[in-house]
């Protein structure tokens, strides 16, 4: 079986971002159908599953955790052979309250319970608050690994001075960023930096929330309650149109190597980097496989460098950009 590497803690190649089971993509699945997505993950080879405190139907408080209870579940009986990743968000009220460090082991507790585990091996900050210094978070990440509540942490969509103030205090495991054929600012700096010092790079919307799949069109209708992707950028009427060059590139060298867009979008991302774990996410069990059947995917050096060159030279319309907490509140949030 394949496997990669986020600084010590090996994982499948390609990950299981969880979200649209309870969140972002309109109505989500029956639970039974979502254990039974898990499962087939799993069964499939997937070792790395992606979750997020904050991921419930509309992400209001009432549904907070129903993620993590679904992959608690499906995923109890083979606890000890999964990686497990889970994020927090910090409120600046509620660190006044509690500390720092209380407040993180306060939502690192909850987690644990809902997840049916003792420890969690990744632990994400979801998004940096600028009122709350990223060293103390380090410092406080570093009790808890020193406790043994979690084998490493991470940050989420972060840029290099931020990665590096916060590593220099308790060395990062991986950063989630948004990367993906059509979002790639990360390769300028972000990924070479984690490279170089040991830190995994987990891309989430590495198929550009289906864009690159070539199965969102200018005429799909995204559902109009928690459905994210009707304010993504990439997805609008406009925007769609603009970018199919791309789809078709992506459609063409997919027929060449029987596979699909989506796949082949997947295999160049591996074959760039040694140090990236991308979390492909959805709802319906068929993609799942599909996105994981990615690994099987090789590009020679001829079509690796065929592809890089074709893409280098395709513009691209719309960009996401950084998200961040501003203050006490967190604005254009939409994973």
């Amino acid at each position: 079986m394949k496997s990669r590497f986020l600084g010590t803690l090996e994982v499948s190649p390609i990950g299981m971002g969880c979200m649209g089971l309870s969140h972002g993509y309109g109505q989500i699945p029956a639970h039974d159908e979502s254990i039974a997505a898990i499962r087939a993950a799993y069964d499939y080879g997937c070792t790395f599953f992606d979750t997020a405190e904050a991921y419930g139907p509309n992400l209001v408080p009432e549904n907070r955790g129903h993620n993590e209870r679904l992959l608690g579940e499906a995923l109890a009986d083979v606890r000890d052979r999964v990686v497990i990743a889970t994020k927090l968000h910090l409120d600046v009220d509620e660190v006044a309250q509690d500390g720092l460090y209380g407040t993180i082991r306060a939502h690192l507790e909850a987690s644990l319970e809902r997840l049916c585990s003792e420890r969690v091996e990744l632990y994400y900050l979801h998004r940096v608050n600028r009122a709350i210094p990223v060293e103390d978070v380090a410092a406080a990440m570093g009790r808890l690994i020193d406790e043994g509540l979690i084998g490493g942490w991470g940050l989420s969509q972060v840029d290099v001075d931020t990665i590096a103030s916060a590593h220099a205090v308790t060395p990062l495991t991986a950063v989630q960023n948004i990367y993906s054929m059509v979002e790639r600012g990360v390769e300028e700096r972000v990924i070479p930096y984690c490279a170089a010092h040991g830190i995994g790079v987990v891309p989430f919307s590495p198929i550009a929330s289906g864009l690159l799949s070539g199965k969102v069109t200018s005429d799909t209708a995204f559902e109009k309650v928690d459905d994210v992707r009707q304010f993504v950028p990439q997805l609008s009427a406009e925007n769609i149109a603009a970018n199919r060059p791309i789809v078709e590139l992506l459609q063409e060298v997919a027929a060449a190597k029987g596979a699909t867009p989506a796949q082949i979008s997947l295999a160049w991302m591996l074959r760039k980097w040694d140090n990236v774990v991308p979390i492909p996410g959805s709802k319906r069990r068929e993609r799942i496989l599909e996105n994981l059947g990615a690994w099987n995917v090789e590009l020679t050096d001829v079509e690796f460098a065929d592809l890089e060159r074709t893409l280098g030279a395709l513009p691209v319309a719309g960009h996401r950009g950084f998200v961040e907490f501003d203050g006490d509140g967190m604005r254009n949030w939409n994973r």
